[in-house]
């Protein structure tokens, strides 16, 4: 019996002549006598050719668009254009039929929408097999960069009694019964009777946890799924999504930034340099979908130019003061262009005033710093207020070209009284974060991390513009299907 070999490896074959045995799905059968043959181990498919006179017509109705089959024949080399070589099969074997009538995905073009509706079957095109080869690249390229450094990988809790970010959009988990729920003598639902004995939900971040293990290791990353309940239906959220923190004892906020910029130019390079094939592909399929835009909405850099962009430039830092200045006087804000209009310090920015710093002052990643205290989180490092009386925590945000914040970090507030007092300010309970401060009563150090949506880099990386479309099944308001 002679051995499967994979598509990707007859490629490369130069001795022709040899019998081979393949096996996948088919793309397309045309005139009863070319099947475009592809297995998953790369995007081209293998064109077999039929000897359609001497084959039963029985298994010829059977080679249908997405049967799979296994394929015997002698390998020799293709005549025809973009392909080097091909099989002319001398044997065919159905190993699962595909009914035409029935099978969703037919050798046309098929719309994102679509194919989100059928997510289990939308990995078999090129775009998705494309997309999820990336994803598996970065992946492995996250993992090689921290460990490369030295980083402990730390699995933390996905069911979790804290709330990280302070925000209150979590998922809740419980064994109670939903329709008979035991109650205090307030009304309120008895949890000391849950599984747990308390109240608890879904990890909306492994930080807290992270910086437990920084202060025994040095330094630690986690790479994990983390949960957010939020009722955003739009292209940049997800309810379930993975995300990578970092955490690093004896780093401050300088340090922080150029982990987290050397990590991001690690990851693309190791894509660009692993990946070409795949990112070809999304390079000039985005291209295509950019035809469709009227000329100001068009990208002014393809994907593979905006992902060396990143590459090729040091990262701009400046305070998110410096940032305030230069949005107030912009043109779209003085024209009134921008939808969320600069006028005070304090406010939030918005994608909008990120990509204007990034694509139109500086034409470089930026990486901003120093955000007023009152817009992020309690475990901010507070610097001292300045000569306007203003509040402002050791943060930094890292924006990218076409998607605006990429990566969120800070350096941490190691010390105690600072930290609870900004808890107080903020209500969040002392005695339920004990474990944490505890970290800041028992050898404190300064540390600093940061954590980096992983969807949102690898739809920067492939040039996707609807997250949902670099997970493999997302999740959202009203849909958890699959």
């Amino acid at each position: 019996m002679i051995k499967r070999q994979q598509i990707k490896e007859l490629f490369k074959e130069t001795a022709f002549g040899n019998e081979v045995r393949v096996m996948g799905w088919v793309k397309t059968f045309r005139n009863n006598q070319f099947i475009a043959l592809n297995d998953g181990s790369c995007m081209s498919n293998l064109q077999v050719v039929v000897d359609f006179t001497n084959t039963d017509e029985a298994l010829l109705k059977r080679i249908t668009t997405g049967a799979a089959i296994a394929v015997t024949g002698r390998l020799v080399e293709s005549l025809g254009k973009g392909q080097s070589v091909e099989v002319k099969a001398s044997d065919i074997e159905i190993l699962g039929d595909s009914d035409p009538e029935k099978y969703p995905l037919q050798p046309k073009k098929h719309s994102l929408e679509f194919l989100r509706e059928i997510a289990h079957l939308r990995f078999r095109t090129n775009t998705f097999n494309a997309v999820f080869k990336v994803r598996h690249a970065l992946a492995f390229a996250v993992h090689q960069f921290f460990n490369n450094r030295g980083f402990v990988y730390m699995h933390t809790p996905v069911i979790t009694a804290s709330d990280a970010e302070g925000a209150g959009e979590m998922f809740k988990v419980t064994t109670l019964d939903l329709d008979d729920t035991p109650k205090k003598d307030d009304g309120s639902i008895d949890f000391s009777q849950d599984f747990f004995g308390r109240a608890t939900n879904l990890t909306v971040s492994g930080q807290l946890e992270g910086e437990l293990a920084a202060m025994a290791f040095g330094q630690i990353y986690t790479f994990g799924p983390t949960f957010r309940a939020e009722n955003s239906n739009t292209t940049r959220h997800l309810a379930e999504f993975w995300m990578i923190e970092p955490e690093v004892a004896f780093f401050d906020l300088e340090d922080n930034m150029q982990l987290a910029e050397d990590m991001l130019k690690y990851v693309i390079s190791y894509a660009l340099n692993n990946c070409a094939e795949e990112l070809e592909f999304l390079n000039g399929r985005l291209l295509e979908e950019e035809k469709n835009k009227p000329q100001q909405e068009r990208s002014e850099l393809s994907l593979v130019e905006k992902l060396n962009f990143c590459l090729g430039n040091d990262f701009v830092r400046l305070t998110y003061t410096e940032a305030i200045q230069i949005l107030r006087s912009s043109k779209p804000n003085q024209k009134k262009q921008f939808k969320y209009l600069i006028d005070d310090w304090g406010a939030d920015l918005q994608s909008e005033h990120e990509r204007y710093l990034v694509e139109k002052h500086f034409k470089k990643p930026v990486i901003l710093t120093d955000y007023p205290a009152d817009i992020k989180a309690f475990y901010m490092r507070q610097n001292e207020t300045d000569s306007e009386g203003r509040r402002t925590v050791r943060a930094m945000d890292i924006l990218f070209p076409g998607i605006g914040e990429i990566v969120g970090g800070s350096q941490r507030e190691e010390r105690l009284d600072k930290l609870t007092e900004r808890m107080r300010a903020m209500n969040i309970p002392e005695e339920e974060l004990w474990w944490y401060l505890d970290t800041r009563r028992f050898g404190s150090a300064p540390h600093a991390g940061f954590g980096l949506g992983f969807e949102r880099l690898v739809l920067f990386v492939t040039g996707m513009t609807n997250i949902r479309d670099v997970i493999a099944f997302p999740r959202f308001p009203k849909s958890a299907e699959f």
